[in-house]
């Protein structure tokens, strides 16, 4: 079959919704319409019928109880909103301290720095040089006053996975509230809520081959009971944590793309990972002077990050977008020109920082399309080398970090 382009290598943006997702949804813009919060008539107990399935399938998939834990919102970033948020309003009383760490998504981090300029202080762990956050670290950070510890699930840009089992454990035995961002693990990897000590977790549909605009988060209910404050008051939907019309048919798809995971999880997973190590084996055998990013193992199996010293990032995009689809950070802030924090946090120079690509795999990526970049890309970053005046002088063996500019 031949290779449709642009190809699209950029699955830790989002994923394409999967035929089986869209096949579910597509009744419930039409035929079945109702108000799930309309319970005298039949066509609201269909679509209430239709958001306890997709509550009940997001709940197997990892591993809650029971499915009224699930609370719908519009997406991950709202999830960790009212995750992070809810907690420190609802607990501010019982202390001010949150312990997170310097490689969660924007969406932590912005929260972290505004709920610190409403008075909470927030330790923030640092991360190994392979992205693992040392959980000694972490009890180091906690203490009487901390109310809330939360960890990434798996990181954004470097695919990196936590040991989210001992931090669960850990916050358990210090009697505080534990919450992950799992928007790119679920789905991808085995998740355990009860296993694994989770009292707040948050995940989106459209990373895992479902809609946009439809994420939730899960509440515990028992060993402990969470509390949290809403964000949006009005009807006192979703048992009073998320006011607001729930938006069905993206529901259904969020629910039907929960179950398409859970059971091709294994064998999609070993399937990436092969494509992966394809593609980092025939470029790193290829390109000099070129860096993995993050945990060689203990990644997502579709996520593969990697430095060309001496090139731009951005460069190399530009060299390759009208026929792949990549990045060279999280989506969340593509919109900057400013070096990838989370590289820099794996204690990488700013030029190494400002180099990274990421590569991420999807359900779909073909044999082909995998050899069609890695080639691709080891061309682009040659001939953007061939430019450089700074990569010549490395060739010779002059050490560019001794050398005095101009201006200097």
């Amino acid at each position: 079959m031949a290779v449709k382009f642009p190809i699209f290598m950029d699955a830790q943006s989002t994923t394409p919704v999967d035929p089986r997702v869209l096949e579910a949804m597509l009744p419930y813009f039409t035929e079945k319409f109702g108000h799930p919060a309309s319970r005298n008539h039949p066509f609201g107990w269909e679509a209430e019928g239709a958001v306890d399935r997709a509550r009940a399938q997001i709940a197997q998939l990892i591993g809650a109880r029971d499915p009224k834990e699930i609370v719908f919102t519009s997406g991950g970033t709202e999830s960790i909103n009212l995750a992070l948020k809810g907690v420190a309003e609802m607990y501010r009383e019982k202390g001010n301290h949150i312990v997170t760490t310097v490689i969660e998504q924007r969406a932590g981090i912005d929260v972290a720095k505004r709920l610190e300029r409403q008075g909470f202080e927030v330790t923030y762990v640092p991360v190994q040089p392979d992205g693992l956050v040392d959980v000694a670290e972490i009890e180091k950070a906690i203490t009487p006053k901390t109310i809330l510890v939360s960890v990434m699930f798996a990181n954004n840009e470097i695919g990196t996975i936590q040991d989210i089992a001992a931090i669960g454990k850990l916050a358990k035995a210090k009697g505080v509230i534990f919450h992950t961002d799992a928007t790119q693990a679920a789905g991808k990897t085995p998740i355990d809520v009860e296993a694994m000590g989770i009292d707040l977790l948050s995940c989106t549909a459209h990373l895992m081959y479902g809609p946009k605009g439809v994420g939730a988060l899960y509440v515990r209910r028992k060993g402990p009971r969470v509390r949290i404050a809403p964000l949006i008051d009005g009807g006192g939907h979703e048992r009073g944590m998320r006011s607001g019309t729930l938006p069905v048919p993206l529901i259904v798809g969020f629910g039907k793309a929960a179950e398409v995971s859970r059971e091709i999880m294994a064998d999609e997973g070993a399937r990436l990972a092969k494509l992966r190590d394809r593609l980092q084996d025939l470029i790193l055998s290829s390109v000099e002077e070129a860096f993995l990013n993050g945990h060689p193992e203990r990644r997502l199996a579709g996520n593969l990050n990697i430095s060309f010293a001496y090139v731009e990032g951005e460069s190399v995009l530009m060299g390759l977008n009208k026929e792949t689809a990549l990045s060279s950070g999280s989506a969340c802030t593509s919109s900057t020109l400013e070096p990838s924090y989370v590289i820099a946090a794996l204690g990488a120079s700013a030029e190494l920082a400002h180099s990274s690509i990421r590569f991420s795999l999807h359900r779909f990526n073909t044999e082909e399309e995998v050899e069609l970049v890695g080639t691709r890309t080891i061309e682009v970053v040659h001939r953007l080398r061939e430019m450089s005046p700074l990569w010549e002088l490395a060739k010779e063996g002059v050490d560019l970090k001794t050398i005095q500019w101009k201006g200097e």
